[in-house]
Order: structure tokens, then sequence, then C-alpha cells
């Protein structure tokens, strides 16, 4: 899957989330800060660092996925968030789409057993991305937005 995610870069086509009422989603992104450092997860399976993410689940709706994700993968309890941008590209020979948010985080519990080994704080994008081709460009998109409060607050 790596791979075939590395490939989907040069494909990437951004648009706003508002424009989307009839769109089958796959993916979720959140992009997430905590006191003015952001976010990054190590998944179990990789010695790598990436955005907190994850597929949709049946009937699930891309903000569900990213409050439900976002949980999963900081232990993040307190948070606002807003859906920054939506974005379409190929993967396996076929069109995927995923929603990117923004989340800023107030209170991190402690992490659930899922999928994440660990999360670590950084003043900048790490170095040994999982995905070093795409979580660059979802980050600098997010990143060089004017701030704004979130629409939404989990607690």
């Amino acid at each position: 899957m790596a791979s075939e995610v590395q490939s989907l870069a040069s494909e990437i086509r951004f648009f706003h989330p508002d424009k989307d009422d009839k769109i089958d989603y796959t993916f979720s992104i959140i992009v997430s800060q905590y006191h003015d450092q952001w976010i990054w997860v190590r998944h179990k399976e990789r010695d790598t660092w990436e955005l907190p993410a994850g597929h949709l689940e049946p009937g699930e709706t891309p903000l569900e996925a990213a409050h439900r994700e976002l949980y999963e993968e900081t232990g993040a309890l307190v948070y606002e968030i807003r859906p920054i941008i939506s974005y379409e590209g190929r993967l396996s020979e076929k069109n995927v789409y995923g929603r990117i948010f923004l989340a800023v985080v107030t209170k991190l519990g402690q992490l659930p057993d899922f999928e994440i080994s660990e999360i670590a704080l950084f003043n900048k994008i790490p170095d040994n991305l999982t995905y070093p081709e795409i979580q660059p460009m979802f980050f600098n998109f997010v990143t060089n937005q004017p701030t704004g409060k979130a629409s939404e607050r989990a607690s």
C-alpha cells in the first residue's frame, strides 16, 4: 500500500469541502496541534511517523471518522476540529476521496490500545515519514491556512 500511496501524490486534486455532497469518502486525515506543537503518530507495525488518519467505517461521515480516529490514534479528549479541504486521488486503479481536518487539542488522555504505539510532538514535519510524498503536502496545506476557531468541539 505504501508504494501505491506514494504514486497518489502526483494525482492529488484539492477541492473545497462544501462542494462534496454526494462523494463517497474513503479517508479522514487530521492535522493536530497540541500546545503549539504538531502531533505525529507511530503505527505499531512501522517505525515511521504519520498524521492521525484512517478509513471511514460503513455509514460514517468524514467528520465522525475524524473524531474517532483522533481519539483512537492520539488519546485526544478535548479538542476543536474543523474541515480544511477535501481531495481526490487515484489509488489501486480507482478514484479515492479524503477530507483533511485541523484539530486543536487541549487535553490528551491515555493512548488507547489500538494500532498506534506512540505519539510525539514536533515543531515541524518529522524525518522518517510513512508517506513522505503526500503527508508534507497535506500538512503544509493545513498549516498555511488562516487561523480561526474550529467548528466542532469534543469533550
